[in-house]
């Protein structure tokens, strides 16, 4: 026997996997990008890496100008919003879920409601991740399809070196959020459980 909530509307279904496919060609694109010459094979040739980087990039700013405005819109922004009352003891026995609890068969301590998508530590994580880090990887991806927008000198550099330094950090970050982010999928109360909550919408609980 299981409770079944509708947890996610369909237009936060689909910025979720419209974003989840942007960004994983966004990090192959970037890698070969980064890592290859330009006469070189690997991964993706340079060139296409370029162009489809580029295309990419572009789609994702659009998407996450999307985001932001139907976030506010909605009022779903506030899912995202760290509550301070009580949340260092929240996160200190989510992070022990995380670490122990989970390879004990213990029940999840806050599972996702209609009122409370996120547990307190994805709430901080989210937050930093999508009001900090995405605007400046697609602020800094942008000055880089338009060069002329980059500052002439930034910390005594070249202002596009410096650009290019904040964008592979801000990359970085969002790939590492990305891995751990599918790791955790897998942590709902059966290993698919979550992943298809970002499907269909609804969270099913099981009754013990």
């Amino acid at each position: 026997m299981s409770d079944r909530v509708l947890i996610l509307p369909l237009w936060i279904r689909l910025w979720h996997w419209s974003n989840a496919v942007l960004m994983i060609v966004l990090t192959i694109t970037g890698i070969s990008l980064h890592f290859a010459d330009p006469e070189s094979t690997w991964l993706v040739p340079f060139e296409i890496s370029a162009r489809v980087h580029i295309v990419a990039g572009l789609a994702l700013a659009i998407l996450y100008g999307f985001f932001v405005i139907a976030n506010a819109w909605s009022g779903n922004w506030w899912q995202y919003v760290p509550k301070p009352q009580g949340w260092r003891d929240r996160v200190g026995k989510q992070m022990r879920f995380y670490f122990r609890g989970i390879f004990h068969g213990e029940p999840h301590p806050y599972p996702p409601t209609p009122q409370a998508n996120f547990n307190s530590l994805q709430q901080l994580v989210y937050w930093i991740v999508m009001y900090l880090f995405m605007p400046i990887l697609v602020v800094t991806g942008l000055i880089f399809t338009w060069p002329d927008l980059a500052p002439r000198r930034v910390f005594g550099m070249d202002g596009l070196v410096s650009v290019a330094v904040i964008h592979y950090l801000a990359g970085l970050v969002i790939v590492l959020f990305m891995l751990s982010h599918i790791y955790l999928a897998t942590t709902g109360e059966r290993v698919g459980s979550l992943v298809r909550m970002m499907i269909t919408g609804w969270h099913e609980h099981e009754k013990r």
